[in-house]
């Protein structure tokens, strides 16, 4: 016999967008699928939240991130941030204040 081979990794993923991580190492992501309503046949969006555990908390609300099944860390948490597939645009303040610094004032008249 050859070394034992690895089992295959059946763990359950789901792709969706980030909420919220106001939470320390906790995200709150949303899930949508597309599926056929089960009378009408109509095509309706429905939506899941699932909180993720986020390690060095690098997810931020808005980005793209793929999670997987995990054992329960807390009372909500069962999935674990496996990799943020794209990152959302960050509106900083720091931007928005140096664009304001550099716009001359213009006053009211009385």
């Amino acid at each position: 016999m050859s070394a034992p081979e690895k089992a295959p990794n059946n763990k359950n993923e789901k792709t969706g967008q980030v909420l919220a991580s106001k939470m320390a190492k906790t995200i709150v992501v949303e899930v949508t699928r597309r599926v056929p309503h089960p009378i009408y046949k109509r095509i309706i969006t429905k939506r899941s939240k699932f909180y993720a555990h986020d390690e060095q908390g690098q997810a931020k609300a808005g980005d793209t991130v793929r999670i997987v099944e995990a054992r329960p860390l807390s009372k909500l948490k069962r999935w674990t941030l496996d990799a943020i597939l794209r990152q959302a645009v960050q509106v900083g303040s720091t931007a928005a204040d140096q664009t304001r610094e550099a716009l001359p004032s213009v006053k009211k008249k009385a």
